[in-house]
């Protein structure tokens, strides 16, 4: 494993975290919450990559009603992010930031700019046409949603993130409203490139995220 090094206050060092399994959903959830309230400013910022099993999360927010099916293969969890249900599984990549906003000078509706921005970034390097709506986050090619977004902040620090549909099933999403909107239809990147693989999908990110908030010192580990 990569020794990981405490940064100057003014170096911006992202460590990044690779999961090489399907993580359960609440044992990752409460990793963030203790990093992000045990870290200070000292502490590196963190990019954990991943896939989840099968989950359905509910936000702070979230409204029963929006789960119009109970399956009961799939949990639902409810969560401390922002926004409506929404679900999680194989095939679909989770991007966890723990960002602390106040080395950027950054809001959090920066960071959502931010977030939706590499995910357009990297959609274009698959010759792929992306874009945001106005008053609902995330990114969408033509009228379908491929990528959604869900934040917390604490002491000035994000955690949860990004899910960015890449190859998955997608039939679990007919079983709720997705982020509160009925009808949306949700679409992932293998429908417009067949051979795509998460892995290096997963490697572009990390590239055009690196690049939107230029971090001066990059260091990895696998888990």
């Amino acid at each position: 494993m990569t020794q990981l090094t405490q940064p100057s206050v003014n170096e911006k060092v992202l460590n990044i975290k690779r999961f090489t399994h399907p993580q359960p959903y609440e044992p990752l959830w409460q990793q963030m919450q203790l990093y992000t309230s045990s870290r200070d400013q000292h502490s590196n910022d963190e990019l954990w990559l991943l896939e989840h099993l099968p989950v359905f999360t509910q936000g702070r927010a979230g409204k029963g009603h929006h789960i119009l099916v109970q399956n009961e293969d799939i949990p639902v969890v409810h969560t401390d992010r922002g926004g409506q249900v929404t679900y999680h599984g194989p095939g679909q990549l989770i991007a966890y930031l723990l960002i602390d906003l106040r080395r950027f000078n950054m809001g959090v509706r920066d960071m959502v700019t931010c977030i939706e921005q590499v995910v357009i970034n990297v959609l274009k390097s698959y010759n792929v046409k992306a874009h945001v709506r106005s008053g609902a986050p995330g990114v969408y090619v033509d009228q379908g949603k491929i990528a959604s977004l869900g934040l917390r902040i604490r002491r000035g620090c994000t955690f949860h993130g990004l899910a960015f549909n890449i190859d998955m099933d997608l039939k679990p999403f007919s079983h709720i409203n997705p982020c509160g909107y009925p009808g949306l239809r949700m679409v992932q990147l293998k429908d417009f490139c067949p051979q795509v693989k998460l892995e290096e999908t997963r490697e572009r990110l990390i590239y055009y995220f690196q690049q939107q908030l230029m971090y001066s010192k990059i260091q990895q580990n696998r888990k």
